[in-house]
């Protein structure tokens, strides 16, 4: 497994992990497909994508997202990390989360942050094992079929840009 920093020609790639986490209803609230499109505006050089491969074919990704537009906010960035059903269970969560928080140090970041379903719960334990606590659970924070999701917030401090 190789894992790389993203480029725009990527987002054909991320679109179709992304849509299998849509499709499977574990992961987002997004119930709309995304297309490379929708994606490319992701790359923004500011926020870090990042991208793992298994001979040369894309199986993961994870990326930042502006957290907050005020500026007291500007060391904080969301994150969401996405795994090809073909490559769940097999390491490449923790790949790219790894190769996200160092992308994300260089970038400047003091924190990141998510939301994440609760009953997620492959998804809680590859964030606890990369050093991210549960800070609370935000109760039906959204409807996914009609259906309130409770939502567990994670974080994780990057020490070296702390303020």
């Amino acid at each position: 497994m190789q894992v790389r920093v993203a480029t725009p020609a990527d987002a054909p790639a991320i679109a179709e992990i992304y849509n299998q986490g849509i499709a499977d209803w574990v992961a987002t609230f997004e119930t709309s497909p995304r297309t490379p499109e929708m994606v490319r505006i992701w790359f923004d050089d500011q926020h870090p994508i990042v991208l793992a491969e298994e001979a040369a074919v894309p199986i993961a990704f994870a990326a930042t997202s502006l957290y907050r537009p005020r500026a007291c906010y500007a060391g904080i960035a969301e994150f969401a990390v996405y795994v090809a059903r073909s490559a769940r269970g097999r390491g490449a969560g923790r790949a790219v989360m790894e190769a996200l928080l160092t992308a994300a140090e260089a970038a400047g970041y003091w924190k990141l942050v998510s939301r994440v379903f609760v009953e997620n719960t492959a998804s809680r334990a590859l964030l606890r094992s990369c050093g991210f606590r549960e800070v609370g659970i935000y109760e039906k924070h959204g409807q996914l079929d009609g259906q309130w999701r409770d939502v567990v917030i994670v974080e994780r401090l990057i020490p070296a840009n702390l303020p």
